[in-house]
């Protein structure tokens, strides 16, 4: 599902085309006895794939099936991952900012229809009329008209601006800057993936609780779910190589790893988009809450709410002869698409996420309670293959 990864075009991400109640609910002891086998497998995929790391965990009925990290932190150097490294998941944060747009919405900030200007408006004079009236659940489904990122977003991503402001305010800076554009919904499928869409989204989330959106992050989702591992921005602790590093490949195809600093990530003004890091364990426990449908708790947001964000709001344009493994169509509910895939007897709830220097997968089969994420700290064809295989075939094991 290349259409559903974040991405950048800017020359430094050249990329394919980013409480008790918990230990409760996800059980982490049935690990041991099927790791050794997931090891295997994965070291196998990732030796075949040339990349440096794997991870992937699958979660059945609240309980960890399977679960390991194998390779190395840094390609050709003998850094080993550890179970508790942090991954990039890049795009998959996205179904993270819906969720607490959902919470917005249960405490009546904000409502599913709420319009940007009607939120951002005194802040951001001067918007078009088409923007100014693009609602929250159009940006969170990409049904704005927003488009797509293009060279003018990308100017702005990166805009030296970042010096002089902090993160809220950066937002609502590149708002202003790109407030004149009109917008329109294309013919037919009103999908266009837009992560300035989702940026606005979280800056109507800032707004309405006058809290950065990585505070509240961390605040009511990370802390709730026991997401220790959880965090923003590169994997990697500045100064150590405490984590699987992402690699830029190169246009002869060679790999640099990208350690910290500015270039190891997208610029964080992207963050509702797409900046989260986490381990594989810490990246269960969210998908096992979806699957679950949060009823194993703790309670981020009602059943309802959450039904809402997981159903389809719009159908994705149909793309001819698309890449190996990528879909040719689908839907796409609030942070989350929707594809049948020939290897599933249904829809599954799914999601790409790349800064086109990490990758990950997450699948979930509500219907069964049945969740698999994959992670690898490497980007491109290889690892979009590598990745989907692993996908297929832990989800194939698990559902015979």
């Amino acid at each position: 599902m290349t259409h559903l990864t974040a991405r950048t075009y800017h020359p430094k991400f050249a990329c394919l085309a980013l409480t008790g109640l918990v230990s409760a609910m996800l059980v982490l002891t049935p690990v041991a006895a099927k790791a050794l086998d997931l090891d295997s497998y994965l070291d196998t995929v990732r030796k075949d794939n040339g990349l440096p790391a794997l991870a992937a965990a699958v979660i059945e009925d609240g309980k960890v099936v399977a679960a390991a990290a194998v390779g190395t932190r840094v390609l050709g150097k003998d850094f080993p991952v550890t179970i508790d490294d942090r991954f990039h998941i890049g795009s998959n944060t996205k179904s993270m900012t819906a969720t607490l747009a959902g919470m917005m919405v249960e405490e009546g900030k904000l409502r599913w229809d709420s319009r940007i200007g009607e939120v951002l408006g005194d802040d951001v004079k001067g918007m078009s009329a088409s923007l100014a009236n693009a609602t929250l659940e159009q940006l969170l489904s990409h049904s704005s008209g927003i488009p797509t990122d293009d060279e003018e977003m990308i100017d702005l991503y990166f805009n030296t601006d970042a010096f002089e402001y902090n993160l809220s305010d950066l937002r609502l800076h590149l708002l202003d800057q790109w407030k004149e554009n009109e917008i329109s919904v294309p013919d037919g499928s009103p999908f266009q993936y837009s992560n300035l869409g989702y940026i606005i989204a979280g800056m109507m989330i800032e707004k309405v609780t006058g809290t950065p959106w990585e505070q509240l992050m961390r605040e009511r989702i990370f802390t709730p779910l026991e997401m220790q591992t959880a965090g923003f921005g590169a994997q990697a602790t500045y100064g150590l190589i405490d984590a699987p590093v992402g690699h830029r490949i190169e246009p002869d195809g060679s790999a640099t790893p990208m350690l910290w600093g500015p270039a190891a990530d997208m610029p964080p003004v992207l963050a509702p988009a797409g900046n989260v890091h986490m381990s594989i364990i810490d990246y269960a426990k969210w998908a096992d809450w979806n699957a679950g449908k949060g009823a194993r708790g703790p309670a981020l947001v009602s059943a309802e709410t959450l039904h809402h964000i997981q159903s389809a709001k719009v159908h994705t344009p149909v793309r001819d002869n698309p890449p190996p493994g990528t879909p040719s169509t689908g839907d796409y509910g609030l942070g989350w698409g929707f594809v049948t895939f020939d290897w599933a007897d249904g829809p599954i709830m799914t999601h790409n996420g790349s800064n086109s220097l990490n990758l990950a997968k997450i699948a979930i089969d509500p219907e069964r309670d049945l969740a698999i994420v994959v992670t690898t700290n490497f980007a491109g064809g290889k690892a979009d293959m590598a990745a989907g295989e692993v996908m297929q075939h832990l989800y194939e094991t698990y559902t015979k």
